[in-house]
């Protein structure tokens, strides 16, 4: 059922109702009531969000709002202070560190800065988990990390280190590590920030084909709306510490809800601009 967006005029977020697309059935990510508090500041303040297996959500919301503290309660960086995280049917927030093995295996994550090993070559940063993990032979490793290369678009650079790599190759190097373990969910931090348009493009493009040759729920956030509408199949916002609408790109191009119109817009006057 989609509820009706609401208005600047109705009540503070905490009794803002959710407009949701998504269906009920095959969730693969549910948080239900996440609050949590860092540093003494209340980040999440009964952040509820269902998505569903296979689809792209893009969540979008003023910097600092707590985008990157609500993905971290999805592969158990973050436990929440109250409330609850689901992932594949398994309830999270309560689990112990090797409990979270397991869950994680599910769960690739591209940083922001990538996130490299400045001191290991492509092969070692791709390949690292299986290093880690032992079991397979280095040709093994090596015939993967090519596989998972060639997927992001990228050939043999597996001698290349870090500092050899531009802004774009870093993000697919990073990419490639988070898909190595064929995972149900990815999570994208951020995944065009400090690239030229075109390179983002390219990003944005092997993130759609990810998720349609991989078949993986895709989690993002970005405050790049050019992106944002072209990779999302839903759209959330995070607004004072809870979820304020959720929908299709058509449904929040077309809402009337002044501060999501401010955001996606990118301008400096409205209601956002007073708080």
């Amino acid at each position: 059922m989609v509820h009706s967006p609401v208005s600047i005029t109705e009540p503070a977020p905490e009794t803002i109702p959710v407009s949701s697309s998504a269906s009920p059935d095959g969730l693969m990510i549910q948080l239900e009531n996440l609050h949590k508090t860092l540093g003494g500041k209340k980040i999440l303040r009964g952040a509820t969000l269902a998505i569903t297996a296979g689809e792209t959500r893009v969540i979008i919301g003023r910097s600092g709002e707590g985008k990157s503290v609500l993905i971290k309660h999805i592969c158990g960086l973050l436990k929440p202070d109250r409330g609850s995280v689901v992932v594949d049917g398994e309830e999270i927030s309560g689990f112990t560190e090797t409990q979270l093995v397991s869950v994680r295996k599910k769960i690739g994550v591209l940083f922001q800065n990538s996130a490299l090993f400045d001191s290991m070559n492509v092969l070692h940063n791709v390949g690292f988990a299986l290093y880690e993990k032992g079991g397979l032979t280095e040709k093994e490793i090596r015939d993967l990390v090519l596989h998972v290369l060639r997927m992001v678009r990228l050939g043999d650079i597996l001698a290349k280190m870090p500092s050899e790599l531009s802004g774009g190759m870093k993000k697919r190097v990073g990419l490639a590590r988070a898909i190595i373990q064929e995972p149900k969910i990815i999570l994208y931090d951020e995944p065009t920030t400090g690239l030229d348009p075109v390179t983002s493009d390219a990003i944005n493009e092997l993130i759609q084909q990810l998720a349609e040759e991989l078949r993986v729920t895709s989690v993002v956030i970005t405050h790049d709306m050019v992106s944002a509408f072209k990779i999302a199949t839903q759209f959330s916002m995070l607004f004072e510490g809870r979820i304020l609408y959720t929908g299709t790109p058509e449904e929040i191009r077309a809402t009337d809800n002044e501060i999501i119109q401010q955001f996606i817009q990118g301008k400096a006057e409205g209601p956002l601009s007073n708080l």
